[in-house]
């Protein structure tokens, strides 16, 4: 897990795909939705496939959440919808997956190639191989995604006021990858994705800050949820409408930030909007 020596009175937690970067439909719908199908054998129900897990990875309070339970949480949407029974396809949740994830505390590839090593577990190598070729799915698909207007201004308005750390469930090389892409790179004091441990983890940083001195920006329930265990406060770019909050971000947020006057009123405005964007039950039938 990574620990940082503060250099600022303040730390700045910062998600990638879908905050910073506009990447999200493009990783899910043209990379990891298409080796799913491949990989699970969900041809016959590709349509309903593609509709379950694009509801987890993009349009539910899921949104965000690491791959591996993503998937799993598709699966199980899957067994769940009349369409799928109607069609006398049988959708299997890998107990010994479900089991991994429960148990494993860095949901990636390193870990469970480590798993499968251990256990030749048939289920585990299945998932291994899926997740291998997202990985080569996203290396050959994603480039040229700049990140989101406002990004580059905010990070310059925070920078020598704030230390910052981008924050993540994506694999380390790919962040790596983006951000040194676009040049935003040298903002940060450290980019800590899957393999560095989860958002929960990353943010404990927060408690070598004062209160009210730590900030997470990000686009899904789960960083507010890794944000509010650490006592960080939060700032959410709404899924839908990310130029408009990271503007909101550089025009008032900064400044409330570094002012001392964002928890309060301010905080549970911005709250109580995003928890409008995202819905709990999908918009397809379930059983």
């Amino acid at each position: 897990m990574y620990e940082i020596t503060p250099q600022h009175s303040f730390l700045v937690g910062i998600d990638s795909d879908g905050c910073a970067f506009d990447t999200m439909e493009l990783k899910h719908k043209e990379c990891f939705i298409p080796n799913t199908i491949n990989h699970y054998n969900l041809q016959a129900i590709s349509k309903y496939a593609r509709e379950a897990a694009e509801f987890v990875n993009l349009y539910s309070k899921s949104r965000g959440i690491n791959r591996f339970p993503a998937l799993l949480e598709t699966l199980e949407w899957l067994q769940r919808r009349p369409e799928v029974q109607a069609r006398g396809v049988t959708v299997a949740i890998p107990d010994s997956l479900a089991r991994w994830c429960r148990e494993e505390t860095k949901l990636a590839n390193p870990a469970l190639q480590a798993k499968v090593e251990a256990t030749n577990d048939p289920a585990l190598a299945q998932a291994l191989a899926w997740s291998k070729a997202v990985n080569d799915s996203v290396a050959a698909m994603v480039r040229g995604v700049p990140p989101f207007p406002f990004v580059r201004d905010c990070l310059q308005k925070l920078s020598g006021q704030a230390d910052m750390l981008v924050c993540s469930a994506t694999p380390n090389n790919a962040l790596r990858a983006e951000w040194h892409e676009h040049g935003i790179d040298r903002f940060v004091a450290a980019i800590c994705g899957q393999e560095t441990g989860t958002k929960k983890e990353i943010l404990t940083n927060a408690s070598k800050y004062g209160p009210h001195q730590s900030l997470m920006i990000g686009d899904a329930p789960g960083d507010y949820s890794a944000a509010k265990a650490n006592q960080c406060l939060f700032f959410p770019i709404n899924p839908g409408a990310e130029d408009a909050s990271w503007e909101r971000l550089y025009e008032e947020g900064i400044d409330r930030f570094l002012q001392g006057r964002f928890a309060g009123d301010y905080q549970r405005t911005l709250l109580e909007e995003f928890d409008r964007y995202l819905p709990e039950k999908p918009p397809f039938r379930t059983i």
